[in-house]
């Protein structure tokens, strides 16, 4: 039996990072020959094959957070012996590092545009001791994009580093009265039935580019277009709803807010398009989920999910954001139904090939590999 740690801050709770290592765990425990434990300040798991050691965080003052937890993690992991150690977060040591985020260094400097602050030295410093003296046998990443700017910051041999994305669980979309459910919401909402539906999901809406959407869809309603652009999530409403005004699409627009995991699934099945144009992401799930939907997908060359679209087949890459007449053009060509039609059928086969099915036998594989090398040299 092969006795494996995970460790991570917040399992299973909101948050890619969190989700990803519940999905992937709870498949692997499920797996003959692995005895899993996970160590965590906070779980959330229904999975009765797993153990939780709770592992304590001193957040005041904050640079302490990523030093403490990677302390009293090592503490806990020196008490006991592990076949392997696989870490979803920096801390001192792993076999395993899956990179959920680019270098921090990168972060706070390229993508936030900000200096460093003590938190985020210390952030870094145990970045770089997991990395470059943490014995780490393989890294990780979830996108192409990742790994890029990883190896870029840190000189390691890229052999070390492979690239699996996230998965996604099919059975969530499988809904089988599609249409009913399309009828439903467009009424609900008050949407035309011949009137493509374009979706937006965030959390963050300007660093995903709802100013540039913006600007595009003024330039499809110049041309005469109708539609409706569905912004789901968490932002700043009034500045949008003014620049939409600005850019007269204000009644072409409709905030949700926030909605529950079931309301979101109906939003996707209901909708015809997906765009998200951010400035940043390491992958960006929602894209992943869209094409679950069967949503052909329009994204920035920011986004690691780029890995997954395949050009003018289930979705456009758009290298310059700003470029709105370029956007307009690719959503044109969407709003065609048959050409939809195939590219929708061609965005859900890439979910297929995409499950957290397969995303657990390739990190089996990954453990195997791993486990032969340490049981050769009597670790």
């Amino acid at each position: 039996m092969q006795k494996i740690a995970v460790i991570i801050p917040k399992y299973g709770l909101v948050g890619g990072a969190e989700q990803f290592a519940s999905e992937l765990t709870g498949r692997l425990a499920d797996q003959p020959g692995y005895n899993f434990h996970v160590f965590a300040n906070r779980w959330q798991s229904a999975h009765a094959g797993i153990n939780f050691h709770h592992v304590s965080i001193v957040s005041f003052p904050k640079f302490l957070t990523t030093i403490s937890f990677a302390y009293f993690t090592r503490r806990q992991l020196s008490a006991d012996r592990f076949s392997l150690v696989h870490s979803h977060e920096r801390i001192f040591a792993a076999d395993i590092y899956t990179l959920h985020g680019v270098p921090h260094r990168f972060w706070v400097h390229c993508v936030r545009k900000k200096k460093m602050s003590l938190y985020d030295l210390a952030t870094s410093w145990v970045e770089k001791k997991l990395i470059m003296e943490g014995n780490c046998q393989k890294f990780i990443a979830v996108s192409s994009l990742t790994k890029d700017i990883f190896l870029q910051e840190y000189k390691i041999n890229p052999e070390k580093i492979s690239v699996v994305q996230p998965g996604i669980d099919l059975k969530d979309y499988n809904i089988t009265d599609r249409e009913g459910q399309r009828l439903k919401l467009r009424k609900e909402l008050g949407i035309a039935l011949s009137e493509p539906v374009i979706l937006f999901v965030s959390m963050n809406f300007e660093i995903k580019g709802l100013d540039n959407i913006i600007q595009s869809l003024a330039k499809l309603k110049a041309d005469g277009k109708s539609f409706k652009l569905l912004v789901v999530g968490k932002g700043n409403v009034k500045k949008y709803t003014r620049l939409a005004s600005q850019a007269q699409i204000a009644n072409d627009i409709i905030f949700t807010g926030i909605l529950s995991r079931e309301k979101l699934i109906q939003i996707y099945l209901s909708s015809d398009i997906y765009i998200m144009l951010s400035k940043f992401d390491t992958f960006g799930m929602v894209v992943l989920e869209a094409m679950a939907a069967g949503l052909p997908v329009i994204i920035s060359s920011n986004v690691g999910a780029k890995d997954l679209v395949q050009e003018d087949k289930n979705g456009f890459i758009i290298g310059n954001t700003s470029d709105y007449g370029y956007i307009a053009s690719k959503l044109k060509i969407l709003f065609d139904e048959n050409i939809r039609r195939k590219m929708s059928a061609a965005a859900y086969q890439t979910a297929t090939e995409n499950t957290w099915d397969m995303v657990a036998t390739k990190y089996q594989d990954i453990y195997t590999d791993i486990l032969a090398v340490k049981n050769k040299k009597g670790q």
